[in-house]
């Protein structure tokens, strides 16, 4: 009901209830005037009794709210005398009453969330409008976003974390896991096979042979021109010595590969074993790594490349929610669908979703309803006296109104048995 409403019934009730005081006053009169002769002495004792039980009935209703007649007779205008301890009772009332932990659990218990969850979800158009409500949430939160300030805490979250992670111990740890085994030797033999057929290809037998005899030429120019004034062709010989080169290289990767002891293979052992070794316990060669690492956080383009991240982000959430297609509108429809599904068919997790938000109430109950308690305590003492004295009387006034009517009538009906018993007396 609104407050307009409740004002116009209250109103009304108290007209009705004045009403039955002016009647029996009335008949009270009526009675006098015919001297309480025969059945008038009734009605002057009904009406006499009503009218001191509406008396004192009004009294009692408007002692309750304010002074009556503005005189300050004591002990009334009761509510707005005594709002703190109005304020404490209706908070632990409530407290106690309604927001008990046994209470709130039982509650929970009967209302079994998880299944209801599980068939609101069920329904294609729950599915679809939390899917437009997570879509509007989500360009609600863009337009509220400050991206200054974003991109600023994604860049010193990013800078104090890997500022914080020992990047020489990590790359020691994983290369000493690849190269567990002899593992590392695999890449060796890939980069001699490779190297191997490298060299065997005639272009670049040509490219060394053309190379090696501009070099000669360039470093030794002289012993060239010798070569060419005892007869001797300066290309071919070069010709000749970068295939011989080529067959010499060839054979040393070919040993190195088909010998697992080979001195090269040990030796490459030992390196990569030195090297991992320094990364996990050098505190040098850590501190090095550890300063480099900085200078590469400190550089500008790291933050440029984590605004064009955040930028980026931003441009194609701003453009899928705007779509009638929203992929991110599709998403929650088809993620609520496969949450509903597999509510309905396990009871499991029903059963585990039910005992998890008991679980969380039990926890939160004592302070929640401490919480509320408080909160119902302070509104009521903050409260003005008008303000409190109008809000309550228009919630309940009405109905105390049929005090007032109650009054008038059983005060006349007592009259009239009192009237009985001193007739037959």
């Amino acid at each position: 009901m609104e407050t307009q409403d409740k004002a116009v019934a209250l109103k009304r009730m108290k007209w009705f209830a004045f009403a039955l005081l002016i009647a029996a006053g009335a008949l009270f009169a009526l009675a006098k005037s015919r001297h309480d002769e025969g059945i008038w002495a009734w009605v002057s004792s009904f009406a006499e009794a009503a009218m001191v039980g509406a008396l004192a009935d009004w009294f009692a209703v408007v002692a309750l709210f304010r002074h009556p007649l503005g005189v300050p007779i004591p002990h009334t205008a009761i509510l707005p005398a005594n709002k703190a301890r109005v304020g404490d009772n209706l908070a632990a009332f409530v407290r106690d009453r309604f927001l008990g932990t046994d209470a709130l659990v039982a509650r929970v218990n009967a209302f079994d969330p998880a299944s209801r969850l599980s068939l609101w979800l069920a329904e294609p158009k729950n599915a679809e409008l939390l899917g437009k409500k997570a879509v509007t949430a989500v360009g609600q939160l863009l337009s509220f976003a400050d991206d200054d300030r974003i991109k600023t805490m994604l860049h010193d979250t990013l800078r104090r974390r890997a500022d914080q992670f020992d990047l020489a111990g990590a790359a020691g740890g994983v290369l000493a896991s690849l190269t567990s085994d002899r593992r590392h030797q695999l890449l060796l033999d890939e980069g001699l096979a490779q190297m191997a057929a490298w060299l065997d290809k005639p272009e670049v037998q040509e490219m060394l042979a053309a190379r090696i005899v501009a070099v000669a030429g360039e470093e030794y120019p002289k012993l060239v021109g010798m070569l060419g004034f005892v007869g001797l062709n300066a290309e071919d010989l070069g010709s000749k010595f970068a295939a011989g080169l080529v067959r010499g290289a060839n054979q040393w990767l070919h040993d190195v590969s088909s010998d697992p002891e080979h001195e090269r293979r040990l030796a490459f052992d030992a390196a990569v074993a030195r090297f991992v070794e320094r990364l996990r316990t050098d505190p040098a060669f850590k501190a090095r790594i550890d300063e480099h690492k900085r200078e590469w956080l400190e550089r500008p383009e790291l933050r440029d490349y984590v605004n064009g991240l955040w930028d980026e982000f931003v441009a194609w959430l701003d453009a899928d929610i705007r779509r009638p297609d929203s992929a991110l509108h599709m998403k929650v429809v088809a993620m609520a669908g496969g949450f509903a599904s597999a509510l309905g068919n396990d009871p499991a997790l029903r059963d585990s979703i039910n005992e998890h938000m008991r679980d969380a109430l039990k926890a939160l109950a004592p302070e929640l309803r401490d919480g509320i308690a408080k909160h119902i305590a302070a509104t009521v003492k903050q409260w003005d006296d008008a303000t409190l004295v109008r809000d309550v009387e228009l919630n309940i006034g009405r109905d105390l109104q049929f005090i007032r009517v109650n009054g008038t009538l059983v005060g006349g009906a007592v009259g009239i048995l009192i009237h009985a018993v001193t007739a037959l007396l």
